[in-house]
């Protein structure tokens, strides 16, 4: 009966003293959109394995809107902001392209550069958030080096249900959204909208803007202006109770300004003075299982995503007079058809196949002429679940993957290929789900358009011929039932990473000097860490929730060169209180220590250590009556300066009211 050792979600410790509607809530999960398979995730509902899952209720209670902020407080999470205004998350050590993020199983990544900017995706119309490591699924696909992140959206269980949510908050903010979807047993439909919106965010005390000729003299961040809307739609066919078949439209539309840098560097491109007028992303996707016999279930995925985007590179802090907006528009069409085979006694067998075909176009620019490129990446799978005896499990897969460069502007095309492996082997302790687990993998990512062939404007060389980012991964793991009334996880785990892509310094006079930037396979580091987690509850009112990670990186290639944008050590801490049946209060920590941060534009040259931090907030709930939620609070209540980057302060004090009404 004893504790965990991979992540149990904060919403885990609130089970006895939940929301209106997070039962109902927790029952809208769009089981076709997940990935893992359904005897895992039996288990880890159960509060068993190595999969972190946050709810929707949670995203809600903690007025997460979006993705990055949902999983802040997930054990082995942290967050990163850069000189683009975006927001990432870090994954024990792995970035955002090497940590790919999926909507129901649709892989989700710009095609260009592998990025995601998490700010731009809000959670109103989600169910859950699913976030796998070193144990990922291979059926995911290609390119879960450091693991994924699966956003699974709503599928109604009623014949009539909804929500509405209405708030606003410092910094001008003003958010809408609504759920609708029913239910008529041989079909279904899901409708949602949202609008987030915002004009500023209050700085902190004591913030100072270091720069010679300062933009941000007041109380608010200057230029941090933020609207997203979205729209969604699923309708589904059920015509009997294992077929299912859906196809579903989402559209989302955002644009941004882009904070100038306050920080101390003096390099020339630190002081940026950009906004963003659109980034919008068009997706239709179409998902279907069909059972074919008693032993044969095939389940299919076919989408067509479209992103645009346009940044204004401005002269001046009057943002009045800019270059031609620059633009890319890049198309993600794919399908993957599974077989899963129950033919075989103690055996679930998947074999998958995976086609994705990525384009990226460079709007013509003065005398540079319209750029194309077309990536095709395909992907062999082959994983079987193994139950060895009562209380032994075993995970068994391998994968095949292969990205063809079939049309490239003024480079050769080409291919190259990565094999990647699985390996996991559980022991149930109890039946109520407390596990003990071992998982060994060999994950790959391959590298993107632009770290192949972007000249960037004018600084580097091309370089075709990178190899694929291959790691190493070693986890060990316990979760389940410590004691009554708790449930907690732990995990250790080693990654080693060789075939790293880095930029290096090379001599050549293309680029107008004696040196020039290129993108190499030179890197090999190490992550090592320690992951613990503990939802207890205390008594009938009370509940608490404590997760920590310590983080170790250490670059094998050239030890002088500082890994960065991680903290080494992460504690977040929750309590909550009901006073009374309608009330919930609760007091929230978060802090870190460690994190090494280059200062701005100067690649990797200067590094230096940003300064610990620990923030409060303080978050309550009134319920009215049961279908009704009144939420209010205040985030850093001690107003506290601090940074992810060089040069991008946090928000400081801020506040909340949402409410919220479910039908």
């Amino acid at each position: 009966m004893w504790g965990a050792l991979a992540i149990v979600p904060m919403g885990t410790a609130w089970a006895q003293v939940a929301p209106a509607g997070a039962a109902e809530a927790a029952s809208q999960t769009f089981t076709l959109g997940t990935v893992e398979v359904s005897a895992r995730r039996e288990a880890e509902e159960l509060g068993a394995g190595d999969m972190q899952r946050v709810s929707s209720a949670e995203m809600e209670r903690s007025n997460a809107s979006t993705v990055a902020d949902a999983v802040r407080n997930l054990p082995g999470v942290s967050l990163s902001r850069n000189s683009r205004n975006e927001e990432m998350i870090n994954l024990r050590g792995f970035d955002s392209r090497q940590v790919p993020i999926f909507v129901d199983g649709v892989p989700l990544y710009v095609p260009y550069d592998g990025y995601v900017d998490l700010g731009r995706f809000t959670t109103f119309d989600l169910a859950e958030i699913n976030v796998a490591k070193a144990g990922a699924s291979l059926l995911y696909g290609p390119n879960t080096l450091g693991g994924a992140v699966n956003l699974v959206t709503r599928k109604p269980v009623k014949p009539f249900e909804g929500d509405v949510r209405l708030g606003v908050g410092s910094g001008g903010e003003r958010r809408a959204s609504f759920n609708l979807g029913g239910n008529q047993g041989n079909w279904y439909y899901q409708l949602g909208a949202s609008y987030l919106e915002a004009d500023s965010f209050p700085l902190p005390r004591g913030f100072r803007d270091y720069k010679k000729q300062p933009t941000d003299t007041g109380s608010k961040r200057e230029n941090a202006d933020r609207t997203d809307k979205r729209l969604s739609f699923k309708l589904g066919l059920t015509p009997n109770a294992t077929d299912e078949y859906a196809i579903g439209y989402v559209r989302q539309e955002g644009e941004k300004g882009n904070p100038v840098y306050t920080g101390q560097s003096t390099q020339k491109n630190a002081v940026r003075y950009w906004r963003w007028p659109y980034w919008d992303k068009d997706s239709l996707y179409f998902l279907s299982t069909t059972r074919l016999n008693s032993s044969n279930v095939l389940k299919t995925r076919l989408y067509h995503d479209t992103y645009k985007n346009g940044l204004d590179m401005y002269k001046d802090a009057s943002y009045t007079a800019h270059d031609p907006t620059s633009s890319y528009k890049d198309v993600s069409k794919g399908a993957s058809v599974e077989w899963v085979n129950y033919a075989f006694s103690g055996h679930e067998l998947h074999a998958a196949f995976h086609y994705k075909q990525d384009e990226h176009t460079d709007a013509a620019s003065g005398k540079d002429p319209q750029k194309h490129y077309r990536d095709v990446t395909t992907s062999l799978v082959l994983e079987d679940h193994i139950a060895l005896a009562e209380r032994w499990r075993l995970t068994l897969g391998l994968s095949h993957d292969q990205r063809d460069a079939k049309q490239v502007y003024q480079w050769p095309t080409g291919s190259t290929s990565a094999t990647n492996g699985l390996a996991r082997l559980s022991y149930a302790l109890t039946a109520q789900g407390d596990e003990l687990y071992l998982i060994a993998s060999h994950k790959s990512r391959f590298a993107t358009i632009k770290d192949r062939y972007s000249a960037r404007m004018g600084t580097a060389l091309a370089n075709p011929d990178l190899k694929p980012e291959v790691a190493n991964h070693l986890e060990l793991g316990l979760s389940g039932t410590p004691w009554q009334g708790g449930k907690g996880q732990a995990a250790v785990f080693y990654s080693r990473v060789r075939d790293q892509i880095q930029t290096m310094v090379v001599d050549s006079t293309a680029c107008g000097g004696k040196t020039c930037n290129q993108a190499q396979n030179v890197g090999r580091t190490r992550n090592v860490g320690l992951e613990l987690s503990l939802a207890q509850q205390l008594w009938a009112q009370w509940a608490l929730h404590a997760g920590y990670t310590y983080l170790s990186r250490t670059n094998l290639s050239d030890r002088s060169i500082t890994l960065t944008d991680t903290p080494r050590q992460r504690l977040t801490a929750a309590l909550q209180w009901n006073p009374q049946a309608q009330w919930q209060l609760r007091a929230e920590l978060e802090a870190e220590q460690g994190r090494k941060v280059p200062l701005s534009a100067s690649g990797q040259a200067q590094v230096y250590q940003m300064a610990g931090y620990g923030v409060a907030n303080l978050r309550a709930r009134y319920l009215p009556r049961p279908d009704t939620t009144l939420d209010f609070g205040v985030a850093n209540l001690g107003d506290k300066w601090y940074q992810l980057a060089d040069g991008l302060p946090m928000p400081g004090r801020s506040w909340y009211v949402n409410l919220g009404y479910r039908f």
